[in-house]
């Protein structure tokens, strides 16, 4: 291999080697004005604002890019993103990234309804498994940027599945969780949804 060609390699490969490394320790001290919605450990106390703790730093540092960019819409976030630089979102990717999330519970309604379409899915409607992509446990993959969905708030993972099958959010990557969501009827949505807030 010429030394023009490795040069080439290098220089495309560059940009993705350029991103910003989060600090867990500065990403705290940044995290003081988020504490107010997100708790001072990244667990809500409020169910329709999310938890944080746990989350993959890749998927934090995608979110708030999206609403800084405006690619995710919202009153609340929009505003507070569009003051973060790089280096921001990566310290407080980093911050939530190494918390314990805090798990909830499931009610025994959903326990049974909301495994079944997390695991089997649904053939008649064309419902993939959830766990295909989300795992087994929920943790995701960070590989994929595929988020950590347990331990989430019930009602923030229902906003979120309706938002995306009504198409108001739509930052999800080749459209997927917008396909999946409008697959679900909202008893489903809201089965899985608090099936994955007791998921460990």
């Amino acid at each position: 291999m010429t030394n023009k060609l490795i040069s080439g390699l290098v220089l495309m490969l560059l940009p993705l080697t350029l991103t910003a490394a989060g600090n867990i320790e500065a990403g705290k001290q940044k995290a003081a004005t988020c504490a107010i919605c997100h708790g001072p450990d990244g667990n809500s106390n409020n169910p329709s604002w999310p938890n944080l703790a746990g989350q993959h730093a890749e998927y934090i540092k995608k979110q708030l890019e999206d609403y800084r960019d405006g690619r995710r819409k919202s009153d609340q976030m929009a505003p507070l993103a569009m003051i973060l630089s790089d280096q921001d979102i990566a310290d407080l990717a980093a911050y939530y990234a190494a918390e314990k999330p805090r798990y909830g519970m499931t009610r025994p309604e959903n326990v049974e309804p909301g495994e079944f379409l997390y695991r089997a899915g649904n053939a008649d409607k064309g419902l993939a498994a959830c766990m295909a992509c989300h795992g087994p446990n929920g943790i995701g993959n960070p590989a994929a940027n595929y988020p950590r969905i347990n331990a989430q708030h019930a009602a923030y993972t229902e906003l979120q599945l309706k938002a995306f099958k009504a198409e108001e959010r739509t930052n999800d990557l080749n459209g997927i969780m917008r396909d999946i969501a409008g697959r679900m009827s909202n008893d489903s949505i809201q089965a899985v949804a608090d099936y994955l807030q007791g998921l460990h």
